[in-house]
């Protein structure tokens, strides 16, 4: 059987443009530490592999990594 990896839900701060873009800019961690997002690099209608659900994929660089963001029914997740 596969692991299911669990997903953990992290506060987001984003900007929302007139024509309805969502741009994640900050994201909280549980514990309260904030992580500004560098860089979107991609946004698009994607499944989340190991957490399940089908929502956006942001791909963001927070301090220079590479992070899937995902929203879901406007809850904000990262897979791990």
């Amino acid at each position: 059987a596969v692991a299911k990896v669990s997903k953990t839900f992290v506060k987001v701060t984003a900007e929302h443009d007139e024509s309805g873009q969502v741009r994640p800019l900050l994201l909280t961690w549980t514990d309260g530490r904030k992580y500004e997002i560098d860089r979107v690099t991609d946004v698009r209608q994607a499944p989340s592999l190991r957490g399940g659900g089908l929502g956006m994929r942001y791909t963001v660089k927070v301090r220079g990594k590479e992070v899937y963001l995902f929203e879901d029914e406007g809850r904000w997740f990262i897979e791990g």
